[in-house]
């Protein structure tokens, strides 16, 4: 089922629930029974289609890592190779929550010759923020 099927039933859904609650009451089963079911049935369609839209932002994430990983081990001296579409490959690396390997590849595009220091600065930051995010949900979990 892709997302056009999903809206779909949902659109469907939506249109169907005056009808269904309707008729329901003519053959007998109570109002609130019938609106219940559908309420359910509702929520339980948006929920898989919120789990089916986060899945897809992060495959779409983890697809751009392994473009990005690509491009670095195909030129690990060019600065360049380390962005996919504006996007450092530490900056990725810190949205999925791995610190460590980004900590790492911050270090790697450090030490390059062409690296921008502004770039640098920029990612160092982003780097403290996400363990000082890290170290007061220890603190507070």
């Amino acid at each position: 089922m892709n997302y056009a099927a999903t809206l779909a039933v949902l659109v469907m859904l939506a249109f169907c629930f005056p009808l269904s609650v309707r008729l329901a009451a003519q053959i007998g089963i109570p109002e609130s029974l019938v609106a219940s079911i559908l309420g359910a049935v509702i929520i339980f369609a948006l929920a898989a289609y919120l789990v089916r839209w986060q899945v897809a932002r992060h495959s779409a994430r983890l697809q751009i890592l392994s473009q990005a990983r690509a491009q670095v081990l195909a030129d690990p001296e060019n600065p360049r190779a380390y962005f996919v579409r504006e996007e450092h490959l530490g900056q990725i690396l810190l949205r999925l929550g791995r610190r460590r390997e980004a900590a790492e590849v911050i270090d790697r595009y450090s030490r390059l010759g062409g690296a921008r220091e502004s770039e640098i600065v920029t990612l160092r930051e982003e780097l403290s923020a996400a363990e000082r995010r890290q170290r007061r949900a220890r603190r507070e979990g």
